[in-house]
C-alpha cells in the first residue's frame, strides 16, 4: 500500500512557499486568492479483460484570482516543482492578471476574502501500489468481456489568499468505472470506488456485475410506454439527484426565476417525507473548503423530510441579493450530497416491487420541464421487468419522463437502508472529489414515455 508522507510535506511545502513569496509581491489595493489542484495517479485503460493502456500521471496546477478596485482577472498555470522556476512563473501571471484587470469594468458583487480561517485535513487510504493493481484487478475478471477505467492515487487542493486564509486537503481514493458486455452486447455498468482497499469487497462487487450480465443472456422485452411500478438502484438515482446541482438548489436560479424548486418555495409544494437531501462533509472525502477560502458547514439541510430548508448560496449571490452565505462554490453546485436512507433492506426489493421494472442505471439525462421538475433521460444497462418478485427478462431501452414532484413525492414508496458512494469519475482538467451518496428508491408509478 502507498505510503504518502514524504510526497505530501514536498507538496505541500511547495503551495505554501509559492503563497508566501507570492503575497509579498502585492500592492495595497490587490487581492489574491491561489487554488492548488494536484495528483499523484496511476490510470488504467482495460479492454477484454486485458489490460491495454496504464501509465502514472504527476500533475499540478495552481488558480490564481485577482481583485482590483472591484475588478477581478483570473489565469492558471501547471506547475514544474521547481520553486524558484514556479515563483517566477506565478508572478509573470500576476502582471498579466494586472493588465487584464485595469481593463475591465467594476463588478458590483465582488466578494473579497476575508482572513482567520484555516483548515488542514490528511486522509490517508489504503490503496494497492501501483505495481500491484494489475494482479488485484484481473485475476476477478477472467471469463468475462469487461472495459473500463482504472484511476487510483493521491489527490491534492490547496487554497490560500492575502487575507490569511490558509487549507490543505489531501487524500487517496480509487475507482474501478466498467462495463461487462455479452454477445449480443448487452452491457452492465458499474463503479467500484473507495480510499480503503478491500479485495473480498472488489470481488464481491464485480460477481454482482457478473450476475446481472448472466440475466441479460435471456431475450430482451419492449414493453409498451405507460406508468410503471418502478424500483430505482443507487446508481440511477445518483444520475437524477445529480440534476439537482444544474437549475436546481441554486440559491441564484431560485432569484432569477430558472430553479426546478421554485414550487417548493413559491407555492409550498413538498416532496415525499421518505426524501431527506443534504450537503455533508462529515465524510471527509471532499474539501469543504471553496475557492474563496470560506469553509461550508459540516452539514446544510437542503431538504428534510419533503420540506426545502435551504438551497447553495455563494457570497457573491448572498451580496447580490442581501442574503446570509452558507459558502458554496460561486457555480452553486453540489459538492459532497447525500440523500437518507429509509427502511426497505436491499434484499426485499424485488418482493416489494412485485410486478415492475426494475433499473440499475439510468442515461442522458435532461430537464424536459424545468417549470414542473420534469426529467427526461433513457433507461440502460441490466434493466428487468419483474413479475411477482423474479427477474424475468431485460428489457429494451426505453425513455422516461417524470417530474421529481412524482418520484421524490406522492410515487415514492419506500428508500432502502444502505445508500452507496457514486463518485464522480471525470477526469476534465483534474480527478474529481465530488461524489453522490445515495440510496436505491421503490416507486408506485415511473413514467416510461417511448
Amino acid at each position: 500500500m502507498v505510503n504518502n508522507n514524504s510526497q505530501d510535506s514536498e507538496m505541500e511545502s511547495l503551495f505554501n512557499q509559492l503563497a508566501d513569496g507570492i503575497f509579498t509581491q502585492l500592492e495595497t489595493e490587490e487581492n489574491l486568492s491561489l487554488s492548488l489542484f494536484a495528483e499523484e495517479s496511476q490510470f488504467t485503460r482495460v479492454n477484454g479483460a486485458r489490460i491495454r493502456q496504464t501509465g502514472l500521471v504527476n500533475d499540478c496546477m495552481i488558480y490564481l484570482d485577482l481583485i482590483v478596485n472591484n475588478r477581478r482577472a483570473t489565469g492558471s498555470l501547471t506547475l514544474s516543482g521547481d520553486l524558484k522556476v514556479d515563483l517566477d512563473s506565478v508572478l509573470d501571471e500576476l502582471n498579466r492578471l494586472r493588465e487584464e484587470t485595469a481593463q475591465l469594468p467594476e463588478d458590483p458583487y465582488i466578494v473579497l476574502s476575508t482572513g482567520g480561517e484555516n483548515s488542514r485535513t490528511d486522509k490517508n487510504g489504503k490503496i494497492p501500489d501501483a505495481e500491484d493493481s494489475a494482479a488485484k484487478l484481473l485475476a476477478a475478471m477472467q471469463g468475462v468481456d469487461l472495459s473500463g477505467i482504472w484511476a487510483s492515487g493521491r489527490i491534492y487542493r490547496g487554497n490560500a489568499n492575502s487575507a490569511g486564509n490558509r487549507h490543505w486537503f489531501a487524500t487517496d481514493s480509487f475507482s474501478l468505472d466498467y462495463s461487462l458486455v455479452n454477445a449480443e452486447e448487452k452491457m452492465v455498468k458499474a463503479t467500484f470506488a473507495g480510499s480503503d482497499w478491500v479485495q473480498q469487497d472488489y470481488e464481491k462487487s464485480l460477481s454482482a456485475s457478473i450476475q446481472k450480465l448472466k440475466m441479460l443472456d435471456s431475450p430482451s422485452i419492449k414493453i409498451k410506454p405507460g406508468n410503471y411500478r418502478t424500483y430505482i438502484a443507487s446508481a440511477g438515482v445518483a444520475d437524477l439527484l445529480q440534476m439537482f446541482s444544474w437549475d436546481g438548489l441554486s440559491e441564484s436560479s431560485m432569484q432569477t426565476g430558472e430553479s426546478a424548486f421554485l414550487k417548493m418555495r413559491n407555492e409550498n409544494i413538498k416532496l415525499s417525507p421518505l426524501f431527506s437531501y443534504a450537503e455533508d462533509f462529515s465524510n471527509g472525502l471532499v474539501p469543504c473548503f471553496n475557492e474563496l477560502g470560506e469553509v461550508s458547514p459540516e452539514r446544510i439541510e437542503l431538504i428534510k423530510q419533503g420540506e426545502l430548508k435551504s438551497c447553495l448560496i455563494s457570497s457573491r449571490t448572498a451580496k447580490e441579493y442581501g442574503l446570509v452565505s452558507n459558502f458554496a462554490e460561486e457555480p452553486e453546485y453540489l459538492r459532497s450530497p447525500v440523500m437518507a436512507v429509509g427502511e426497505l433492506p436491499e434484499v426485499d426489493v424485488l418482493k416489494a416491487l412485485g410486478t415492475g421494472v426494475y433499473l440499475s442505471n439510468l442515461h442522458y439525462l435532461n430537464w424536459s420541464d424545468l417549470a414542473g421538475g420534469r426529467i427526461t433521460g433513457m433507461t440502460r444497462y441490466a434493466c428487468f421487468w419483474v413479475e411477482d418478485g423474479v427477474i424475468k427478462a431485460p428489457i429494451e431501452n426505453m425513455r422516461f419522463d417524470d417530474s421529481f414532484y412524482h418520484f421524490f413525492g406522492d410515487n415514492l414508496e419506500a428508500v432502502t437502508t444502505e445508500a452507496k458512494i457514486n463518485p464522480d469519475v471525470g477526469t476534465y482538467e483534474c480527478r474529481s472529489l465530488e461524489m453522490t451518496e445515495c440510496p436505491g428508491i421503490l416507486l408506485s408509478s415511473f413514467a416510461l414515455t417511448l
